[in-house]
């Protein structure tokens, strides 16, 4: 089947982790690709520089993009009608590029310029033949004989020449120049050609490399082996298979100064530069001809390749591509398309060791079950050993997933603390040392000799494992149930509202198990949608109840990592009685999730509007003083203020004992000044509650007149006619006169002149003395 060719302008770690089976150390190699390497993302060097990368639609399909698409031949050459077959493996010569197809295993090679100006550059006499692994180099091409798909991939090769022609076309024929009589009758399982010689790991061990330009590298004798190879036009370099470590031969301009102590997983090599994966934390480590302020830091790679002066890569976080340049000149900006590419190479067998089998799953596509065009088939990607600097490591490596990496900024405990290196133990476990050391000193001044020893013997453990119990829960328990005071004669109505017990800090959850707790995302599932993306009701492994709230794409381009981190630290932070709380979060693959309470009455608009329970006067008066005090709390007591901008009743929840909970609230960004001028709109939002409390009545209803409720009901009040406002279709209580005094209270967060309505805490403080006074029965 062929598939569009899309074009787009352009701690120490455990040493037994090092214990790798052969075959992890065969598919490690293939995650990532230089001049002349295999792997699932590779580019044409030269003038016009082509990347290439497998797409993760499951098709194993091949995207394209050039620098911003800036040469009128490649615009003009290249469609999205061209086609190409899905490719299992990909590799980059200078100005074409070749791959296996993925369902015969045959070569097929084409000009980077546009497959209308060479379709195919293989030649006839190898057209028929099935390969195990590809290598282009400068102006030539080598494979090795066998089905990619077999377990055997040890196999002779095939070499042939690149051409370019009188009328600046490509051409292809058989090689004389690299036919060499021992590399005929050796068996090899990996390659990489650079500029008029090739190189290959034998099966019985070692390295063999031939063509015209072979003598020169210095590579004959040796016998080691090698787990990956990466070639520049006129040098090479591998990754010990013993120490992880990297060795070069050839030009040493382009590898001068290789890293030293650090294991990798993967090469990639420009024109004079060389770049790796880092077998710890996939970080990139580049030498030779570059500037090292251009490497990305943070988040690792699983996948890379590089041109002339350009390297991209495959993000592990979220399969993302990112590119940066070599050095300052490069005349080129290349912008990748904002489109998933595969991690790796998909091949049959089970992952080994210290890696993982990626999880199609985690990229939450209803109908992609796999990265690869069939079922037996999986992407074994290497397991990451820690994280980048300024990240921690909550969760390990498993069958089907990564380790996850999270910020520092959020590591609040012990568990992170030495990774991230914290100053100073949490505040709770640093007062508990206080108070012991000042119990220590008054014991001390009190008493001497053997009485001290004594007391100390026999008293310290107690006071020691009550501190130690107290500390706890203040670690883990951000609160606790309010008890019901014994003379509220409606505590057995309606209890106090409580914040449910929660960790001290957010909880991280795996994008796996909040997938099984909704049912993977289904709409059943559902409880609400908004323009950050969609609410769903949860059950977690343990039997807790939750609400998912899942970024839908449009909040996660316009929303960098570093401002959802930001807002994460806040949120962390905010705990009320009367704020529906942030119990955890799930950053992978891209995704967005956050773990609130979850409120089983549903939201007071649903209560007024939606057909549920009408609600009593009593518990409607409760629920305006709650609500006023979870705003008066993001708007005073939380540093830096919050406000909520959207303040409604769907945005006011009902807990299970019916206590009111502000949700959805926004952050105020840096860069907006008059915090004031915003409280006073969240202050207007809240009046209007006020009187859908009141009157039962919508905020906007278009079958009345007026269709506004404030433009209905506040000039009632104002001219004193407020209890024409309340709604009949609850029974009147014996005193209307709190009610009364609830529309006066609206009327002073509705006022027009923002400067004269009432402050959220003076709101607060009028509706809590009105609950108190106004017996409502």
């Amino acid at each position: 089947m062929e598939i569009p060719l899309k074009f787009f302008p352009g701690p120490s770690p455990n040493p037994a982790l090092y214990h790798f089976t052969l075959f992890f150390l065969l598919i490690l190699a293939d995650s990532a690709s230089g001049f002349g390497f295999m792997g699932p993302i590779s580019a044409s060097f030269g003038d016009y520089g082509l990347f290439c990368a497998i797409d993760a639609s499951g098709k194993q399909a091949v995207i394209c993009w050039d620098a911003n698409n800036s040469s009128s031949t490649a615009s003009s050459s290249l469609h999205y009608s061209t086609v190409l077959p899905s490719m299992a493996a990909l590799s980059g010569g200078e100005g074409f590029l070749c791959g296996i197809l993925a369902n015969t295993s045959q070569a097929l090679c084409w000009d980077s310029m546009g497959l209308s100006r060479s379709s195919d550059l293989v030649p006839a006499v190898y057209k028929p033949n099935a390969y195990s692994h590809i290598a282009a180099g400068k102006d030539h091409v080598c494979a090795i004989r066998g089905s990619y798909y077999s377990d055997n991939d040890f196999g002779s090769v095939d070499c042939w020449d690149i051409v370019r022609v009188s009328n600046n076309s490509l051409s292809s024929t058989q090689s004389g120049r690299f036919y060499d009589q021992n590399a005929s009758i050796s068996v090899f399982r990996k390659l990489v050609s650079g500029n008029g010689f090739t190189c290959g790991v034998i099966r019985d061990g070692g390295i063999a490399c031939w063509g015209p330009n072979s003598g020169g590298l210095g590579v004959s004798g040796q016998s080691e082996n090698y787990l990956a190879l990466a070639s520049g036009l006129d040098s090479i370099c591998g990754i010990s298979q013993m120490t992880g470590e990297i060795k070069c031969w050839g030009d040493s301009d382009s590898y001068d100064s290789p890293p030293v102590g650090i294991r990798f997983v993967s090469l990639s090599a420009g024109a004079q530069h060389f770049c790796g994966i880092r077998e710890d934390n996939h970080g990139i480590e580049c030498w030779g001809n570059f500037n090292a302020s251009l490497i990305p830091k943070g988040p690792g790679f699983l996948a890379i390749a590089s041109s002339n002066f350009v390297t991209c890569g495959i993000r592990e976080g979220d399969l993302v591509l990112d590119c940066w340049f070599s050095n300052l000149t490069s005349p080129a900006d290349y912008d990748p398309p904002l489109q998933l590419c595969s991690p790796g190479l998909c091949r049959a067998g089970a992952c080994g060791e210290g890696m993982f089998a990626f999880n199609a799953s985690l990229l939450n596509e209803p109908d992609l079950t796999s990265l690869c065009v069939r079922k037996d088939l999986r992407i074994c990607s290497p397991c990451g050993l820690n994280c980048s600097e300024g990240f921690f490591p909550s969760s390990l490596c498993t069958y089907d997933a990564d380790r996850v990496c999270t910020p520092c900024s959020l590591c609040q405990n012990s568990s992170c603390g030495g990774v991230c290196k914290l100053e100073s133990l949490p505040e709770t476990k640093q007062k508990h040392w206080d108070q012991m050391r000042q119990l220590l000193l008054i014991i001390g001044s009190s008493v001497s000799g053997f009485l001290l020893i004594f007391l100390a013997w026999c008293l310290l453990p107690r006071v020691l494992v009550t501190n130690n119990e107290q500390g706890e829960k203040q670690r883990y328990l951000c609160c606790f149930r309010k008890p019901k005071p014994e003379n509220d004669e409606n505590a057995n109505q309606h209890p106090p509202a409580s914040v449910a017990p929660c960790p001290g800090v957010a909880q991280i959850f795996r994008l796996s198990e909040l997938k099984d707790a909704t049912n993977g995302f289904k709409e059943f599932n559902e409880l609400g949608r908004g323009s950050y993306g969609f609410v769903y009701k949860a059950v977690l492994a343990d039997g807790r109840p939750v609400a998912v709230k899942r970024a839908n794409a449009a909040t996660i381009i316009h929303t960098n990592s570093r401002d959802f981190e930001m807002e994460l630290e806040i949120l962390c932070n905010v705990r009320h009685a009367n704020i529906v709380n942030l119990l955890g979060y799930c950053s992978e693959m891209g995704e967005r999730l956050l773990v609130y309470e979850f409120m089983p009455h549903g939201s007071l608009h649903d209560h007024l509007h939606g057909g549920l329970s009408t609600l009593n006067w009593s518990l409607r008066l409760k629920i305006a003083m709650q609500a006023a005090k979870g705003l008066e709390y993001l708007h005073k007591e939380v540093i830096p203020p919050i406000v909520h901008r959207e303040v409604k009743s769907s945005k006011i929840l009902l807990d299970s004992d019916w206590g009111a909970r502000i949700s959805d609230f926004g952050l105020l960004t840096p860069n907006e000044r008059d915090v004031s001028a915003d409280m006073r709109m969240d202050v207007y939002g809240f009046g209007v509650v006020l009187l859908e409390i009141l009157s039962g009545r919508k905020a906007y209803d278009g079958d009345c007149m007026p269709a506004n409720i404030v433009d209905w009901a506040l000039p009632q009040i104002k001219q004193g006619k407020a209890a024409a406002v309340i709604d009949r279709y609850v029974a009147l209580p014996r005193n209307v006169e709190p009610l009364l005094k609830l529309a006066d209270i609206a009327e002073l967060a509705l006022r027009e002149d923002p400067n004269e309505r009432a402050s959220m805490s003076d709101l607060a403080v009028l509706l809590e003395q009105l609950v108190k006074d106004g017996l409502i029965l």
